[in-house]
């Protein structure tokens, strides 16, 4: 089936795009549901159900937070990690002649 969009006025335009966007929202529901069922047969031929493994999964990816390892000498309440970018009063005191070591908490 071809349409020739040429031929339509703009309000049969309209009305095909809320059609379409409409279809479009109807398989994509369709096509979650289908994927959820599958997923759900797949953990079970393990012996899990689909939460159990969302569960697990969501424990392992969550990382503690990194102690910190550096103190400001000036502001004991300002801490950094060793990660990342070195906060501004790092900077300072290496540029100061303070040693990294210097900073160890």
């Amino acid at each position: 089936m071809t349409i020739d969009l040429s031929l339509m006025s703009r309000k049969e335009l309209l009305k095909l795009q809320s059609d379409v966007e409409k279809a479009l929202q109807d398989a994509e529901l369709r096509e979650r549901q289908e994927a959820l069922k599958a997923a759900e047969e797949a953990a079970a031929k393990f012996g899990f159900s689909l939460e159990e493994i969302a569960d697990a999964a969501r424990q392992v990816t969550k990382k503690a937070k990194a102690a910190p390892k550096y103190r400001n000498p000036s502001n004991p309440e300002e801490t950094w990690t060793g990660r990342g970018r070195k906060p501004h009063w790092v900077h300072a005191a290496l540029t100061a002649g303070m040693d990294i070591s210097d900073l160890e908490i």
